[in-house]
């Protein structure tokens, strides 16, 4: 018998997560126009269509290069075909290179294959047997539950089933499923039309809340620069614009915040017209002048710059990975630190950072021993720093150990206010932790951090103060668990920013400010919250804290199956812990006044009644 062809057909996307009913016209019977030489004497052959501007579709690369390897030797071979797209064969050897597939790839600009198999996922498999008869059409398996959303774990893998029960003679045992991904878009020959346009309406809107992430080389994973990839998108930038998913901004109620990034009632209205109109393209003289982005430090040369020694190479694929990098400041008297700019050596996959110093060596005992390590012959993360479950490996000792802000895509940096600055005490290490995003390859990054000092000695500390939620164990199955805990300030001071902090089962979170009469102030509420999406938010305006004022915090928990960040399937009993698969719940707060300690002095009580 001859090999089994597994053909990976590339598309360009319209980027829409097509939850249709299942297409079961065209199983068992003959697909028409698919021939081609590969396909000789071959035993069968299997269909997946994926398109290299669906970042669903390019996570699977690893997949189907396993798939590839696990099955050659049983007949089973692969065929990339790129259909409907403007890519030209230098374009299509280059972006095979970038994600290392092994088989061929050739170009279908009239997309007669996906017309053949009525295609409208990218990535979507369809196995065929040599008699080139339908007997399989679906997803490659459940990574995902819906258009970039994963579940926790890969339980079905349902083109591995279908090729073993092919080669092994027998019926396919699930011969329709569900594909998620991106929507593949065809040419429509009459152009839309609608007082909504591209040029005039839609492009200002992404210029100013989308292309600072989504375009080229950055943490975006597609680009939104032109009136094609933007059309491409329509339906996407509707759904998620709508239900306030992007741009990203996880606060509901609450205080203003700099780095607000919600759009108007007006503009999602005006995304939503133009995508239920077809996406009109209108006139090119529309368009307002192209935005620059900065280029270099936002705040001009700093005064220290640390860079991460080597390149750290990021696997391909896998959960997202959390990695602490050392950076000795070499600093012979104390410092102020005003501001801080993360500069990410790859915008593609670092996701946010969390900047910290330590003078208890602790940090650099845990990068030496991770060097020192032997690494194992399947280990995809390698490089300088050393891996951690979000937190920086280690319970830090009171007075050796500080924080010195975050960043995330899209915020910008900034000073802190006047006369005060982040304590960076000489001789010791920055631990910069880096939040990395895979994207289905290799990737390299060597992150550069900018500290701006004090230019004088009349500075005193930016100060924190912290919440711990309190509970020992979030019970297995409890869908609604609630958690609170409270502090009580003891001095007067001025609240500058907050900052929340849950794992994955984390549901929904509330930071309430109580004043000594009574007066409640909802600080910020979050009721979608996302591990994803952690992020410091700085006031616009500062609030003063009288002496007595409690801050609260309120959380729910989701620790049931129908949570799908839900790292136990069948949900467990989850303690409280610093590892991902364990929970936590902390408000951490910057604040300032003009005592001399380094720290807002408050004591834990017990979070008071309405």
């Amino acid at each position: 018998m001859g090999r089994l062809i597994v053909l990976a057909l590339f598309m360009v996307p319209s980027a829409q997560y097509a939850a249709e009913k299942l297409d079961t016209d065209r199983i068992n019977k003959k697909i028409e126009g698919i021939a081609h030489p590969a396909f000789k004497d071959n035993k069968a052959s299997v269909v997946v269509f994926l398109s290299f501007d669906c970042p669903v579709s390019n996570s699977y690369a690893p997949t189907l290069i396993a798939l590839h390897k696990a099955y050659f030797a049983r007949g089973v071979g692969f065929i990339g075909v790129v259909a409907g797209s403007d890519l030209t064969e230098a374009d299509l050897r280059k972006q095979a290179d970038a994600y290392d597939l092994p088989f061929p790839l050739i170009l279908d600009p009239g997309m007669k294959r996906a017309d053949a198999f009525k295609a409208k996922i990218a990535p979507e498999a369809f196995v065929i047997d040599h008699n080139e008869v339908l007997r399989y059409r679906g997803r490659i398996d459940n990574t995902y539950h819906a258009r970039l959303r994963k579940n926790p774990r890969t339980t079905d893998h349902d083109l591995k089933n279908a090729l073993d029960d092919l080669l092994d003679g027998k019926s396919v045992r699930v011969p329709i499923t569900q594909a998620i991904g991106c929507s593949l878009v065809r040419e429509d020959s009459s152009k839309a039309s609608g007082p909504v346009t591209y040029y005039k309406d839609v492009l200002p809107i992404l210029q100013t809340h989308c292309q600072q992430c989504h375009r080229p080389g950055e943490v975006g994973p597609f680009a939104l620069m032109t009136y094609k990839q933007a059309a491409n998108w329509a339906s996407d930038i509707k759904d998620y614009t709508q239900t306030g998913k992007m741009p990203p901004w996880k606060v509901v109620a609450g205080e203003s915040f700099h780095n607000d990034r919600r759009l108007s009632e007006a503009d999602r209205k005006t995304l939503a017209a133009w995508a239920d109109n077809g996406a009109p393209e209108g006139n090119p003289k529309d368009a307002p002048k192209a935005r620059s982005f900065t280029e270099g430090w936002q705040l001009g040369k700093p005064d220290l710059i640390l860079t991460v020694p080597d390149d750290f190479t990021l696997g391909p694929s896998g959960p997202d990975a959390f990695r602490c990098f050392v950076l000795p400041t070499g600093l012979t008297e104390d410092k102020f630190v005003t501001a801080v700019e993360v500069r990410p050596g790859n915008s593609r996959v670092v996701h946010h950072s969390l900047n910290f110093y330590d003078t208890s060596g602790t940090a650099r005992r845990l990068e030496k021993e991770e060097k020192e390590r032997k690494r194992k012959p399947d280990e995809q993360d390698f490089g300088p720093g050393y891996k951690v479950q979000m937190g920086v490996g280690f319970i830090p000792v009171p007075g050796t150990f500080g924080g010195i802000g975050g960043w995330a895509p899209g915020q910008r940096a900034r000073y802190l206010p006047k006369g005060y600055g982040y304590p960076l005490p000489k001789g010791s290490d920055f631990v910069l932790q880096l939040h990395y995003h895979r994207n289905g390859r290799v990737e390299k990054d060597r992150t550069q951090i900018g500290l701006y000092f004090a230019k004088n000695t009349d500075v005193k500390p930016f100060k924190a103060a912290v919440i711990r939620g309190n509970f020992l164990f979030i019970p297995a199955g409890a869908s609604n668990q609630k958690v609170d805990g409270c502090i009580e300030i003891q001095e007067d001071c001025e609240l500058h920013s907050v900052m929340p902090h849950m794992h994955m089962l984390g549901k929904e979170i509330k930071v309430t400010m109580i004043a000594p009469d009574g007066t409640r102030r909802t600080l910020l509420n979050i009721d979608d919250w996302d591990y994803n999406w952690q992020e410091t938010y700085v006031l616009k305006s500062p609030i003063s804290v009288q002496k007595g004022t409690k801050l609260g915090v309120q959380a729910i928990y989701d620790n049931s199956a129908k949570n799908p960040n839900n790292p136990f399937n069948p949900p467990q009993r989850v303690w409280f812990g610093e590892q991902t698969d364990q929970e936590m719940c902390f408000v951490f707060f910057g604040m300032t006044n003009n005592e001399p300690r380094p720290r807002i002095p408050f004591r834990a009580v017990t979070f008071p009644k309405d």
